[in-house]
């Protein structure tokens, strides 16, 4: 109870916290704000040619552009300062987010959606190094914490919010994304730039404990392992949010509205597993990984092997408890891995190897169904994978027993 209390007051004593939350929800906005309204858009546009294929890929053209360009973001970080480039990213993701409100053409919508992905680079890159800037081990376990459990929240919103202006006009959802402007005016006044260690803080800053990491030479071995990790871990999360409703259809069950009902409580559980990040935080990183894969193998290995509604809702919550944990768990250990001069190409690299499994997790998962016919097969592979590396993760942390100290949080 006293812990709990102590996270609560760190979110009302800490604006810079509440800020980088909201603002590390805006790359992933950038995305689901638009699948209401895929239809209608393609509607529109019907007389254009292959419009069936631009329209999707309009929508989904920010990850690419993140995965791409992320790590020159991470570079331009550690040269040029966070404060700035956070600021900017994020006005420029309000304008370039909102252009196509004031557009007709296809083409330049798809151009303004690249640029809205470039901002998505700096935004997602900066803010996850300053939370790593700005406090200390267990400060940063809380506010990824928060990350985890306030963004699925507020999808639904998004969703509702996005479906009532597109009633308003066909483009008229591309208004959301000036939510980004009064983002940006509480940066301006909650944000600053960290110090390098060892220089003296303003008083109004955080307390931000030693880094484990050097800052000596770019860790390379280290940053390629952070990056192989995050890559796969990408690709195995989006296995459900690309293919779930094939996998419901295996089982019978094919209406959309029958598909959201049945899907609804388990993804609630997305949440269950960022609080479960905060429980297993304080043992190692290693033990940390096994956790959380362990949980996709099962779940994912479990919708492979479903017959029924009741079987595969239940092993839905388990991978949705997974994929709430992956997240926050893969960037605190990411964080630990760079010191202040190389955290901006470190976080940079670990943005862009998730949003490249992303990218790829379709084409790998559609590759594995046809070999093995069925798309529950693709997922029992993938269960079977999440749990060679989960092993894996046991084996590295019993080689190193290590635990890690219990911080009192700031």
């Amino acid at each position: 109870m006293n812990r709990l209390r102590e996270f609560y007051a760190s979110l009302t004593l800490k604006p810079q916290g509440a800020t980088m939350v909201v603002a590390g929800f805006l790359p992933i906005f950038a995305i689901i704000a638009m699948f209401p309204v895929v239809a209608s858009l393609i509607g529109h546009f019907h007389d254009v040619p292959n419009a069936a294929i631009l329209v999707p890929a309009m929508v989904t053209a920010p990850g690419y552009a993140i995965a791409l360009l992320a790590p020159f973001a991470g570079l331009a970080v550690d040269r040029f300062g966070r404060r700035r480039l956070l600021l900017a990213c994020t006005l420029a993701y309000g304008v370039v987010g909102s252009a196509p409100f004031f557009l007709e053409d296809l083409t330049p919508i798809i151009v303004s959606r690249v640029l809205l992905g470039v901002c998505e680079a700096g935004i997602l890159t900066i803010v996850n190094t300053l939370i790593a800037d700005y406090w200390d081990d267990a400060g940063r376990r809380n506010w990824l914490m928060a990350q985890g459990v306030i963004g699925p929240a507020l999808q639904g919103a998004v969703l509702i919010g996005v479906s009532a202006v597109a009633a308003i006009r066909w483009n008229a959802g591309f208004l959301v994304y000036l939510v980004a402007l009064p983002i940006f005016v509480a940066m301006y006044f909650t944000t600053f730039e960290p110090k390098k260690p060892g220089v003296a803080e303003p008083t109004t800053a955080s307390v931000r404990a030693p880094t484990s990491a050097s800052d000596g030479p770019f860790p390379l071995a280290a940053a390629l392992g952070v990056a192989a990790l995050t890559f796969v871990t990408g690709l195995i999360y989006y296995v459900f949010i690309v293919n779930g409703s094939l996998a419901w259809a295996e089982i019978g069950v094919r209406d959309p509205m029958a598909v959201s009902r049945a899907t609804f409580w388990p993804s609630m559980f997305v949440m269950a597993g960022a609080a479960l990040f905060r429980v297993v935080s304080r043992y190692s990183s290693a033990t940390q990984i096994a956790v959380f894969m362990l949980l996709f193998a099962v779940g994912l290995g479990g919708i492979g092997l479903a017959r029924d509604v009741l079987q595969l809702q239940l092993a839905l919550i388990v991978q949705q408890t997974a994929a709430g944990m992956a997240v926050p768990t893969l960037i605190a250990w990411a964080q630990s891995q760079f010191g202040f001069a190389h955290r901006g190409r470190g976080m940079g690299l670990w943005t862009s190897a998730f949003f490249l499994g992303q990218a790829v997790s379709p084409i790998v998962v559609g590759m594995i169904a046809g070999r093995t016919g069925t798309m529950q097969g693709a997922f029992f592979v993938a269960g079977v994978v999440a749990l060679t590396l989960a092993i894996g993760a046991v084996a590295a942390s019993l080689r190193r027993p290590h635990p890690r100290p219990v911080s009192h949080t700031r």
